[in-house]
């Protein structure tokens, strides 16, 4: 029995030293209340949609900023919050059940602690232009109605095109650990590698963003960010109209434009495909600052014209290219309208309205779009299907289909000629829509800007687990400790028994 006890006083000794060491830690950390996260919402008002994100990091910070990942998305019902211009309260209403899956998937401890932020794009730009009252309205309905909510409402604002590209770049870099990174020996690190420049392409603007080492020759294209302990200076530009749905608006404007307004009573257009035919009200075509200038002097009647498709590859990209200008330029190089851009160097991503028309254009055409002749080859393809070849290729597509033509032709001038991608540099542009779990756009890095703002909860004592993972070991290890005792114990029992009959055959 002594031999059998001797090499489990140790081990009794050192399950119950753990059991007590893990008990101290637990209430320890109830005492303090140590919390596992902080949150933060963005809701992203853009000109055709609107998308709210919930993002959460750990209540202690590393070098300034929060390390922000994504919990939850939802996705607006309807079209961006400058439709509803005219229309009260219905931009706060539209809204309301994204905002009322927040209250659920955020813990209600946490409401009043979460900061929310309303982002509006180039959607509110452009209608700042033209009805600056109605625009200021907007912002103050969908404030009101998020501050109706227990979050810690923090403003509705409008973006600036700078700082959109600008924060679209941070989730790009920050999705690709770029900034910073989970090493081995779990710390989080600044890795020492290149970033990846931003693309992105909206409803109703455009930006391109990326670190360079030439010289900027416009500071109006500068904006210098720190994150985690670095400085970064970027060059980043906005082009307001060169956005999918303006563009395709000034193609559409142009074209009425030259063929005297549809006096006849139709319109022929080349990047519309074959069979496809649609009655406009005109008026609304020119109702947008992008189009304004192509609006016939002096004014007169715009009647509803008749649009028909007629899928001719070249001559919808000879309109596209009009609506570009490419001289003169002011600086040593630019890249459209006087625009200064310094050469386009490393990696890119490209995402939004990028990435869904070249995902269309793999899908429909089956050609690996990763050059610029493969560009040109999958855009020649889709113009020259009719609506119905298109239809069938993409059912799911329907309303848009007519589109992809004059959009994929778009994306050709901009990327090749206007930003100045060429065979060896456009390999290197990624088409992406999210990075892991997380959607790629400007919202995740404005967070990660703001939560640097935020108070942080730094705790006296750090733990590495959470509550519910001390539960399992401590549970783990008196099960354990049963266990051993009761196999001491029978294992005793059967040694005596051992004894006693050998004492009794004596």
């Amino acid at each position: 029995m002594a031999q059998n006890s001797a090499y489990l006083v140790p081990f009794a000794l050192f399950s119950f030293g753990i059991v007590a060491i893990m008990l101290l830690t637990i209430r320890t950390e109830e005492t303090l209340g140590v919390p596992d996260f902080m949150y933060g919402v963005v809701v992203d008002a853009g000109s055709s949609h609107t998308a709210m994100y919930i993002y959460k990091w750990p209540a202690d910070k590393q070098n300034g900023t929060g390390l922000v990942t994504q919990h939850r998305e939802c996705h607006v019902k309807g079209g961006g919050i400058s439709s509803y211009m005219g229309q009260s309260g219905a931009a706060g209403r539209s809204l309301e059940a994204c905002l009322d899956k927040a209250v659920m998937d955020i813990p209600k401890a946490r409401h009043h602690l979460t900061p929310i932020y309303l982002g509006a794009t180039a959607g509110m730009r452009l209608l700042t232009l033209t009805h600056p009252n109605a625009s200021a309205q907007i912002l103050k309905e969908v404030g009101q109605k998020i501050q109706s909510y227990p979050f810690n409402y923090n403003g509705a604002a409008i973006l600036s095109g700078q700082a959109e590209g600008a924060y679209g770049w941070v989730t790009v870099n920050y999705l690709l650990e770029n900034l910073i990174k989970y090493g081995f020996v779990g710390r989080w690190l600044g890795p020492d590698r290149p970033t990846v420049g931003a693309l992105d392409l909206g409803g109703a603007s455009t930006q391109i963003t990326f670190l360079t080492e030439q010289r900027l020759e416009d500071e109006r294209d500068v904006m210098e960010l720190r994150l985690y302990g670095r400085d970064y200076t970027l060059y980043t530009h906005s082009f307001l109209c060169y956005g999918r749905d303006q563009a395709l608006k000034m193609l559409l404007a142009q074209i009425i434009k030259s063929q005297s307004y549809g006096q006849s009573g139709a319109v022929s257009h080349p990047c519309y495909p074959t069979g496809y035919e649609v009655t406009l009200e005109m008026s609304p075509v020119f109702d947008s600052p992008c189009t304004s200038s192509s609006r016939p002097v002096p004014q007169r009647p715009l009647l509803d014209v008749l649009v028909k498709g007629t899928g001719h590859y070249a001559q919808c990209l000879g309109n596209v290219s009009q609506l570009f200008s490419f001289s003169p330029c002011p600086f040593s190089r630019c890249s459209f309208s006087q625009t200064f851009q310094p050469n386009v160097t490393g990696n890119f991503m490209a995402f939004s309205a990028f990435y869904y028309t070249h995902a269309f254009l793999e899908r429909t055409t089956g050609i690996s779009v990763s050059n610029p002749s493969e560009l040109e080859e999958a855009a020649k393809a889709i113009c020259g299907k009719t609506f119905d070849e298109l239809e069938r290729l993409a059912p799911d597509q329907k309303s848009r289909l007519q589109q992809y033509c004059a959009t994929a032709s778009f994306i050709r001038v901009m990327l090749l000629r206007g930003y100045g991608f060429d065979r060896t540099s456009f390999h290197h542009i990624s088409f992406q829509k999210k990075a892991g779990d997380t959607s790629v756009g400007w919202a995740l890095g404005y967070m990660l800007s703001l939560s640097s703002l935020l108070p942080a909860e730094v705790a006296p004592v750090m733990r590495s687990l959470t509550h519910r993972a001390w539960a399992g070991l401590l549970s783990l290890f008196i099960l354990l400790l049963i266990v051993t005792l009761a196999f001491t114990l029978v294992k005793a029992v059967a040694v005596v028994k051992k004894r006693r009959g050998g004492e009794s055959y004596i």
